[in-house]
């Protein structure tokens, strides 16, 4: 009876063959996702929605009197990120590759709106676009993204196809030209955590793609003198400079520039090994840390969670770097294995920023925790990278 099925639904009926087929198919990519980065992503954003919760809960001037107001839209948040991964692992990273130049032109036109009246200022960052309803945009967060692919498309053409074993100079700085761009219009905004998390994101494309190492090499240099010449000319805002005094001396002016790194430090030294619970941490519950639900998260985990609750989150983190290693390490083309290490560098500095203001080793950039702070642009982002290291498993030759 078996055999009569599988004969029936193998011969000469196009339809049942059809949808059997699919069927197979979809439970084989199914399988072949690698599951430790979604999963891990995944609680991180839930741990993110506890954590924003917590921060939030009492502060009626930013909930609007309502409590689950940080909560609901977190999970919104979420909700619309993984329906943007789904969305890239559906056309895949290589058809992406052919729309580079529409996305790339799409981001720099955006980051150009909110130099115009359409820009908002927040925390001092000219670098968001309202759109209404109380929500919000940060094009920079999109940049991140189509700098990867539109550098990975340039280094990875010629190499892919045949012709070339490594990019060549010509093609280097074409690359790095398509960076520097968007790169400019940031620092206008300004938005200097942003233009940080580029330039790694370059250098580690670079290192990926096989490119001398004289670029890398060069590039290190050249920013150097760069951060040296922009902070002799002048071109910081003065919050900017207020960041990096108060990191260089925690005790200057503890109640003002050095006010969120030294409250911060307070919670999360508080929190011992385990904690003091959920919605117990008393630099929480007194509101004394400053953006505690985007920048200063970390702090919440560190108060109420402990030591404990910071080891997990960064676990979690180190999970979705080692897979993400592994799936740049095993494609077998360049420019898969470029896209893969440039969200990496991305992923990995920012979190070592994000945690490391909050922990007083980094200074304060204004840079979100992956998955886990408050915010729509950034989650949207990191959840369009993961599905891109999705569809570059998936892409793959089986045997890989």
């Amino acid at each position: 009876m078996s055999g009569g099925v599988n004969s029936f639904s193998v011969s000469g009926y196009g339809p049942e063959r059809s949808a059997w087929a699919r069927l197979l198919a979809r439970d084989s990519a199914a399988r072949r996702l690698d599951w430790p980065i979604l999963l891990s992503a995944l609680s991180l954003s839930l741990i993110g929605t506890v954590l924003v919760y917590s921060a939030t809960r009492n502060r009626t001037e930013l909930n609007q009197g309502d409590p689950y107001y940080f909560l609901v839209r977190h999970l919104l948040n979420t909700g619309i990120g993984i329906t943007l991964m789904i969305g890239v692992v559906w056309l895949g990273h290589r058809t992406l590759r052919g729309a580079v130049p529409v996305l790339y032109g799409l981001s720099v036109v955006l980051i150009l709106l909110v130099l115009t009246p359409l820009g908002a200022t927040i925390n001092g960052a000219h670098a968001w676009i309202k759109i209404g309803g109380g929500f919000s945009l940060q094009p920079s967060e999109f940049v991140k993204v189509t700098i990867i692919l539109g550098m990975a498309m340039l280094l990875a053409a010629r190499v892919d196809a045949g012709d070339r074993e490594h990019p060549d100079h010509r093609t280097v700085l074409l690359a790095l030209g398509l960076a520097v761009l968007p790169m400019l219009i940031v620092m206008l905004m300004p938005d200097l955590g942003s233009v940080m998390v580029m330039v790694v994101i370059v250098l580690g494309v670079l290192l990926a793609s096989g490119a001398s190492n004289r670029w890398v090499l060069g590039l290190i240099g050249a920013g150097a003198v760069g951060a040296i010449a922009v902070w002799q000319l002048g071109l910081l805002d003065e919050y900017q400079i207020n960041r990096f005094a108060a990191f260089a001396n925690p005790e200057l002016d503890p109640a003002g520039v050095g006010y969120n790194t030294n409250q911060a430090r307070i919670a999360i030294g508080s929190g011992g090994l385990t904690g003091a619970g959920l919605f117990q941490g008393s630099q929480t519950t007194g509101q004394f840390v400053p953006e505690q639900q985007t920048d200063f998260v970390f702090t919440v985990a560190g108060e109420e969670l402990g030591f404990v609750g910071g080891a997990l989150i960064l676990l979690l983190l180190g999970v979705i770097l080692w897979r993400a290693c592994g799936i740049a390490r095993e494609t077998t083309e360049l420019y898969g294995t470029i896209v893969a290490a440039g969200i990496i560098a991305w992923f990995a500095f920012q979190a070592f920023e994000n945690i490391g203001m909050a922990l007083g080793i980094m200074p304060v950039a204004g840079l979100p925790l992956p998955f886990v702070s408050y915010g729509g642009s950034s989650m949207f982002a990191v959840w369009i990278a993961i599905g891109l290291l999705q569809s570059i498993r998936l892409q793959r030759p089986v045997s890989a």
